[in-house]
């Protein structure tokens, strides 16, 4: 189970939210390529890369820095999200090197666009699905949607999806650990392999996530708690490899 290091991105700054309000936003640095190479010299794996002003505003507003670090960082897988809601901005990112772009807003809002992606770049598709009791929530997490995140999961596992990205929004940012029990039903009965968001707090959170990774989670997003020093990631990442056994 990868433990990869998220780097949000608002107004070129590396920045951490509570619960998505970008009112209540913390800096930490203005240099996102240093900031990379701080994970990547840590042991990190995967970077998470999220554009918070594309997310808001519908389309890519710190792509140069997503560029950049793509860039200095060519061997490292990168997954990217925030306001990708046109072919046109999934290649660029692709062109640019990233590995993965996170459809989020519009997948929800367009199911079938998930679908016309995943056949125009098979492989390279992330569904980020945010949600609040268990519903989806849109538009930077603004909107809480009626539909209900496992049924939307199943809907994209026969569409070629490569995983989903699950954030529990009540708890982003809160240092308040991870949803355990909804992440691993998300696994279990959407169908697709899960990326853990929202709460991954210390060693205890990696270590409940490797006990029921076997459902299908493939690895925990972690922002805050390795800002703020609860997580280190090099330590996260070997204690996941002894739990795993070398196992995903």
């Amino acid at each position: 189970m990868l433990v990869i290091p998220a780097i949000d991105l608002k107004d070129g700054q590396c920045v951490r939210l509570k619960q998505g309000r970008m009112e209540e936003s913390t800096s930490y640095g203005d240099d996102p390529v240093a900031m990379a190479g701080r994970w990547v010299e840590a042991g990190a794996r995967r970077l998470h890369l999220v554009d918070l002003n594309g997310a808001f505003e519908g389309k890519p507003v710190n792509g140069e820095a997503v560029t950049a670090i793509a860039r200095a960082y060519p061997n490292l897988p990168i997954q990217i999200g925030g306001g990708i809601r046109s072919a046109d901005t999934i290649e660029h990112y692709l062109s640019a090197g990233v590995s993965w772009v996170i459809i989020g807003t519009k997948a929800v809002k367009e199911p079938e666009f998930v679908g016309e992606m995943c056949r125009a770049f098979p492989g390279n598709i992330i569904v980020g699905l945010d949600a609040k009791d268990g519903y989806v929530a849109t538009d930077g997490w603004a909107e809480v949607s009626s539909v209900k995140a496992i049924e939307l999961a199943k809907r994209f596992a026969n569409d070629g999806v490569s995983s989903i990205v699950y954030t529990d929004i009540a708890r982003d940012g809160m240092m308040q650990g991870v949803n355990v029990e909804a992440t691993a039903a998300l696994a279990r009965e959407g169908g697709l392999p899960v990326i853990a968001s929202g709460g991954v707090t210390n060693l205890d959170d990696i270590e409940a996530l490797c006990k029921v990774a076997d459902s299908g989670i493939l690895g925990a997003i972690t922002g805050r708690a390795i800002y703020e020093g609860s997580l280190d990631v090099r330590e996260a990442q070997r204690l996941s490899d002894e739990l795993r056994g070398g196992r995903a």
